[in-house]
């Protein structure tokens, strides 16, 4: 088991090799738990608490892996705040990686419930998430909401057999390494997109593999490096000023979302043009 005791400067996360209980769950996300909508809700919020949802889902074979909130400045937000719940189910996990369900929700009406598809890879204990819009499910908070959840969780385990084919794709494809380094040059600017900040790393640096199975140079490889580097942070680099720095990791609920399916389009995009 794994606890973070940041995320997003300071908000907790936790995951787990094993399912989550509830007290477990309670602990790091109490705002799964909420008993009631946030005050700011008007009568047509069709409230159903994130527990409820997670109890059918678990009826359904699916086990919450990991678990985080955001951090709000406002303490009367804490306990309604925007969530995320992985789960994996009792079909989609094997040796090497599980593919994940990823459950988005609040109670103060910072996000409606929200469902992505999702792979943990468990060498380098980092989720990645797919970028394809048929696999992004959004359920606003009104009318049968558990059932539709319910029904979007099976719409998305249902796509994992499309993204399996990607993946395979990826594997099959090998890049030079000048095309390797075009690849990373873009990634960097989907996370240092500030035109008058250049990048504190270089491409060499996130194309580095952390391990020796990840220095193969077919796409999916230069990808999964790619990605975790961007993610994990702790790179060693210099300011704009030169200052020395490590890169920061990227642990907000949105952000990290928003890079990881921003890579995944830019790695699957690529597959379709080598194709």
């Amino acid at each position: 088991m794994q606890l973070s005791s940041r995320f997003k400067s300071g908000a907790p996360a936790l995951r787990s090799d094993y399912p989550l209980s509830d007290d477990q769950i309670r602990r790091v996300a109490p705002s799964i738990f909420a008993e009631m909508p946030h005050t700011s809700r008007s009568e047509r919020y069709s409230y159903i608490p994130t527990c409820a949802v997670l109890n059918e889902l678990r009826s359904e074979g699916f086990q919450p892996f990991m678990v985080c909130q955001t951090r709000v400045r406002n303490d009367d937000r804490r306990e309604f705040t925007k969530h995320m719940i992985r789960l994996r189910h009792a079909s989609q996990i094997n040796g090497a990686e599980a593919n994940e369900i990823i459950l988005l929700n609040s109670h103060d009406g910072t996000s409606s419930y929200q469902m992505l598809a999702g792979m943990f890879r468990f060498v380098c204990q980092n989720g990645l998430v797919y970028g394809d819009t048929l696999m992004d499910v959004r359920i606003p908070h009104k009318g049968d909401v558990t059932g539709h959840v319910i029904e979007g969780a099976y719409e998305v385990l249902g796509g994992f057999e499309r993204v399996a084919e990607s993946q395979e794709a990826m594997q099959a494809i090998s890049l030079d390494s000048g095309e390797a380094e075009v690849f990373a040059s873009a990634a960097l600017t989907l996370k240092y997109d500030d035109p008058e900040r250049p990048a504190p790393i270089t491409e060499s640096q996130i194309l580095m593999p952390r391990r020796r199975d990840d220095r193969n140079s077919d796409l999916w490889s230069v990808f999964n490096r790619t990605q975790e580097n961007l993610i994990k942070g702790g790179l060693p680099g210099r300011t704009a000023t030169g200052n020395r720095q490590r890169t920061r990791a990227v642990a907000g609920i949105d952000q990290n979302i928003k890079l990881n399916r921003a890579l995944w389009l830019l790695a699957d995009g690529l597959r379709k043009l080598k194709s």
